[in-house]
């Protein structure tokens, strides 16, 4: 069998067989291989955070990465960012019929690879099959649980005038890799998706260097649009420095072909933090020695205001950033 059918999603046989032959194959571990309605375990952790998400990429494999690998990390950065150490994952599989099984194999072979790297595991799963025509191949929705240090304090609650504002690297690779794939754009040789697992590097950032006040990832809507978010919910300003910024010379290009911003442009292994400004140096020497890390860069800091995000311009003047009005390049992620 070659495709998907829908038997394949009716709890039969051919269920069985798919879940036994393929996702186990995989993901397997002593949670998962009980196989029972919920995966029960143990914990000594009193705090706890969780997280869900849909990915619905286009294309679902694209340079840098696939639905699969972009769906454990999406998840696994969304708890980092919150200051967990992620540990268990549950996937729900969307599937439409007529799907090429060897390309299901090997968006979830990519799926256990960056698992494997994040030192995650898949406890639980679900697998749906609709009628061709009525899904755009395959959804993926994943949801997280990781535990979260007891004396750990991130928040909104947390910047104060004169914090510093870091990035781990440059800005927009995925959006405009997934752009450039789905338009054949002719761009793919100088674009790749970042997409790529935060968990580890954000654990080392938090064990190394006091004074975090807060993160966030840069997915949708990017820098710009989590930065006007960070400073609305704080009652600050955030000032940015454009020359700063990193962004590659590929996504430079096309934006500016494309009349687009790289600052408003998804990134999926990117995330910024405020941090006291004495403990900034060491963040950023501490980020460089990682792989994930290697661009990190203070780029602003945190003023008096009133919830508004400003961007310096090199020859003078600056530049008031707003929240992103309406979607550039829908389904992204």
């Amino acid at each position: 069998m070659s495709v998907v059918l829908l038997a394949h999603g009716d709890g039969g046989l051919l269920t069985r067989e798919l879940i036994e032959g393929l996702f186990l194959k995989y993901f397997t571990n002593p949670l998962l291989r009980q196989l029972s309605d919920a995966a029960v375990f143990n914990s000594s952790a009193s705090r706890l955070a969780m997280t869900t998400d849909a990915f619905v990429v286009d294309p679902i494999f694209f340079p840098g990465g696939d639905i699969g690998k972009l769906a454990v990390c999406g998840t696994v950065n969304d708890l980092a960012v919150s200051g967990a150490r992620p540990r268990y994952i549950t996937a729900s599989f969307n599937i439409e019929e007529g799907f090429a099984l060897a390309d299901l194999e090997k968006v979830v072979d990519s799926m256990a690879a960056v698992c494997a790297e994040a030192g995650v595991d898949v406890v639980a799963g679900d697998t749906k099959v609709v009628p061709r025509g009525h899904l755009d191949k395959l959804f993926i929705t994943t949801t997280g649980l990781g535990m979260v240090p007891e004396n750990l304090d991130w928040g909104y609650h947390r910047p104060e005038p004169g914090d510093a504002v870091l990035v781990n690297g440059s800005l927009g690779n995925h959006g405009l890799t997934i752009l450039a794939a789905r338009e054949n754009l002719g761009l793919t040789g100088a674009l790749a998706s970042d997409c790529a697992p935060l968990n580890n590097v954000i654990n080392l950032l938090q064990e190394q260097c006091s004074g975090i006040k807060m993160m966030r990832d840069l997915t949708r809507g990017g820098l710009a649009t989590a930065a006007k978010e960070i400073a609305e919910a704080c009652g600050l300003d955030i000032c940015l420095r454009e020359e700063a910024l990193q962004v590659d010379p590929a996504v430079q290009g096309a934006s500016d072909i494309l009349g687009l911003d790289p600052l408003y442009l998804a990134n999926e292994g990117k995330f910024l933090v405020i941090i006291d400004p004495a403990q900034a140096p060491r963040a950023v020497d501490i980020l460089r020695q990682n792989p994930y890390g290697r661009g990190a860069q203070v780029i602003g800091e945190v003023n008096a205001g009133k919830g508004n995000v400003y961007l310096q311009i090199p020859l003078g003047g600056t530049k008031l950033l707003d929240l992103q009005a309406g979607q550039p390049l829908p389904r992204i992620c």
